[in-house]
């Protein structure tokens, strides 16, 4: 079924996100971003040349959830691990410019700070470089993660596990962190990596896209039926609150455990760029639920938000106060 939702409520809620605080845990990335434009073809080989003209670098993977809460007024701290080199300093720069706390971040000699390089020309991505260690980081980082955990768990709200499979979320952690959920009034929501399905049974809720959920679901979505049979069995056989399905220009889709399905129709204009757009919608979800929202609520506000960064080329966040501009838009019916 479709979702309605009271314009001022949702406001009301936004006007919230400055009290909550978010614990985020996960792969921390650095998304470096080269623009420029082309004007002929290599001689070396049958590819574009890019003449860069600028160069930017935006927090990516779970850095990009936290730099999304910040960016709608809520307050995160970042627990991940970066390596001892130019960019990992360069991520703790970045945090402390953004006023975000940076005693979470392990640093690893032996071990990159994840990069990912994206060429970008007249408007296109033309090639992405990765840079990374996918191997597991140390149990002495794990251990240093977990103690961060345990000191803020009764400060903080919510917990955001940003999975990107590069080493930092293991069984040892995942299992930790809902012990120390357990009983508490604190919202544990996943952003998934299909490999490591199985580390999450028994969280809040977690937020994958189409082809993740058929990956986990083990069902091709292809109709509003096997749509609901994937929601419904990722429901059940992780025995998880909530299923926010993300499915592109088609919106995403909210499964709860009391069998609701709630499809929230896309808003989105113009897509030019996806780069991020899960850490948005996580990050969004999660902190609304934070407010004091309803899910359906919190998954209009992530639809919404969502929307907004998919028509920026590049790693994009969402500020409140547009947040509220695209609500108030949307409810008039103005385009």
């Amino acid at each position: 079924m479709p979702t309605t939702y009271d314009s001022k409520v949702l406001s009301e809620g936004i006007d919230k996100f400055s009290s909550c605080r978010i614990l985020v845990v996960g792969d921390v990335i650095m998304d470096e971003f080269l623009w420029g434009r082309v004007e002929r073809i290599s001689p070396e080989a049958p590819v574009p040349v890019v003449q860069v003209e600028e160069e930017s670098l935006v927090l990516g993977g779970a850095g990009n959830v936290v730099n999304n809460i910040i960016s709608l007024g809520g307050q995160a701290l970042l627990c991940g691990v970066t390596g001892n080199d130019a960019m990992g300093r360069e991520l703790v720069h970045m945090l402390q410019e953004m006023n975000s706390p940076t005693h979470g971040l392990v640093v690893e000699d032996r071990r990159p700070t994840t990069i990912k390089t994206r060429v970008i020309a007249h408007s296109q991505q033309v090639v992405r470089v990765d840079r990374e260690e996918r191997e597991p980081v140390t149990e002495a980082s794990i251990e240093r993660i977990i103690t961060t955990v345990e000191e803020q768990i009764d400060s903080i709200d919510a917990i955001v596990v940003s999975d990107y499979g590069k080493g930092v979320v293991a069984q040892g952690l995942m299992e930790t962190i809902r012990l120390l959920t357990r009983g508490r009034q604190i919202t544990l929501t996943v952003d998934p990596k299909v490999q490591n399905v199985a580390l999450y049974k028994g969280v809040t809720l977690i937020t994958p896209n189409h082809q993740e959920a058929e990956l986990m679901s083990g069902i091709v979505i292809n109709d509003e039926e096997s749509l609901r049979r994937a929601g419904t069995r990722l429901l059940d056989e992780l025995g998880c609150q909530m299923v926010l399905l993300t499915q592109g220009d088609r919106g995403m889709t909210l499964f709860e455990g009391n069998g609701r399905a709630t499809q929230i129709p896309t808003v989105a204009r113009k897509v030019f760029d996806v780069s991020g757009a899960g850490d948005t919608v996580t990050g969004t979800f999660t902190l609304a639920l934070a407010a004091g929202l309803t899910p359906r609520q919190a998954a209009v506000l992530a639809n919404l938000a969502a929307g907004i960064v998919v028509g920026e080329i590049g790693t994009a966040t969402v500020a409140a106060s547009r947040l509220k501009e695209v609500l108030i838009d949307t409810a008039s019916g103005r385009k």
